[in-house]
């Protein structure tokens, strides 16, 4: 720029009228080369094109409402003109929860469909499966819709991100409530035989330490493949433990809710916060059969009437009313995927002009005090280069037979 000028400068021969002008060019010219736009594959001046899988088919199908809560948000986002002038166009693909169809949808989105990165992609066995050959293309795997503490390891998979609490600091709380209230309890667990059972279970038996071969009676697992839980309710409860650990996803969680009840077993039920949806999980249980429940919450139960005139819960009731129009009001993945996608445009308003693969990881890693509206008073979004965990904190709710009524104050779990 300088050799520009000082030849503009000659042409002038000292002319001052000249010589301001060529400042004036050159200065004008500067802005223009420093907001450089960057691209990944997927961006233009227009758009910016992501995609991601969801179970919108097979036994985990209750979980797709996520990826249309997700669809109908940033179909306002496009109608309010979209992120930095560029509408973002999601393309949601069914895998049905099984890896090897996640693995091919997702390598058609990233080799023919060519989408920038994939976005909030739902499950954890569907998601490890594609999580090495992200990483290994350094396309960002981010705010993975599964709770495994996996997705928190920048040293190793710096190109995937969680965002929901993680499994392990989930069941600790649990086990901390335990063995605070019922420290001679018996405790039975049933689990989904993946990494997203066996997390819960881990951290339920780190929370519980020296004493989890003493308290807990016995476990039992499932695979999604299984048509019911129903037989090893009955093996449960046939232990005599007097608490359950429930780390079902909706239609088994259902399924033990009522078998547990219709036996006539009443323990102390402690159900994941995956599986406790009030639409897709409760109200087919029954909700009689659902009373005293206990679970976590980090964000505003659409089914809890304390929420009715707060300025945030309206927000959201008109846009269910306006963009997801027919979906459940009482469903959590509701208020999971306007939670998520929102999450999503203020990282890309963070990325203004630089929209490279890089750049999104960077600000997603770039995240301080994040106060959504639909998450609870005093839990923020926060990370960093080296904290992958979006949200770390937590509250315990029962269910009261037509709510869940939180008690006690939020809980901050440091892994």
């Amino acid at each position: 720029m300088l050799d520009r000028l000082e030849k503009i400068a000659v042409a002038a021969r000292g002319g001052k009228a000249l010589l301001a002008l060529a400042l004036m060019l050159a200065l004008a010219a500067a802005p223009a080369v420093c907001a450089e736009k960057r691209y990944a594959p997927g961006v233009s001046d227009a758009e910016i094109v992501i995609g991601q899988t969801m179970p919108y088919s097979g036994a985990a199908s209750a979980w797709g409402a996520d990826g249309l809560a997700e669809l109908a948000y940033l179909k306002m986002i496009n109608d309010q003109g979209g992120v930095n002038g560029r509408k973002i166009r999601l393309i949601s693909l069914d895998d049905g929860y099984s890896p090897p169809k996640t693995v091919e949808q997702t390598r058609k989105l990233i080799e023919q469909d060519q989408v920038a990165f994939i976005f909030s992609s739902l499950g954890t066995a569907p998601n490890t499966a594609i999580q090495k050959y992200l990483n290994e293309r350094k396309v960002p795997q981010l705010f993975v819709a599964t709770g495994a503490s996996k997705w928190a390891d920048p040293a190793h998979f710096p190109w995937t991100m969680g965002w929901q609490p993680n499994y392990v600091s989930e069941a600790r709380i649990y086990a901390r409530y335990i063995l605070e209230h019922k420290p001679e309890a018996r405790i039975a667990v049933l689990y989904q035989n993946d990494d997203y059972g066996k997390d819960y279970l881990a951290g339920l038996k780190d929370g519980l330490g020296e004493r989890y071969d003493k308290m807990v009676a016995t476990t039992a697992s499932y695979e999604v493949s299984d048509p019911t839980v129903d037989s090893e309710i009955v093996a449960l409860q046939a232990t005599g433990a007097d608490v359950f650990v429930d780390i079902a996803g909706p239609k088994f969680a259902a399924q033990a809710i009522r078998r547990a009840y219709d036996i006539g077993w009443r323990p102390l039920h402690f159900l994941n916060t995956v599986g406790s949806a009030v639409g897709a999980v409760l109200q087919p249980a029954g909700l009689e059969k659902s009373v005293g429940i206990i679970t976590a919450r980090y964000y505003k139960d659409p089914t809890d009437p304390q929420w009715q005139d707060d300025p945030a819960f309206k927000d959201w009731l008109a846009w269910m009313g306006k963009y997801n129009p027919g979906a459940s009001l009482a469903d959590y993945y509701n208020v999971l995927g306007y939670n998520l996608a929102m999450t999503l445009v203020q990282v890309l308003k963070q990325c203004g002009d630089d929209l490279s693969r890089e750049n999104v990881m960077r600000q997603a890693a770039n995240l301080h005090a994040l106060a959504l509206p639909m998450l609870l008073p005093g839990i923020t979004i926060n990370t960093s280069p080296t904290d992958y965990r979006p949200i770390k904190q937590l509250r315990l709710v029962r269910f009261d037979g037509k709510t869940w009524e939180p008690f006690g104050e939020v809980i901050a779990d440091q892994m």
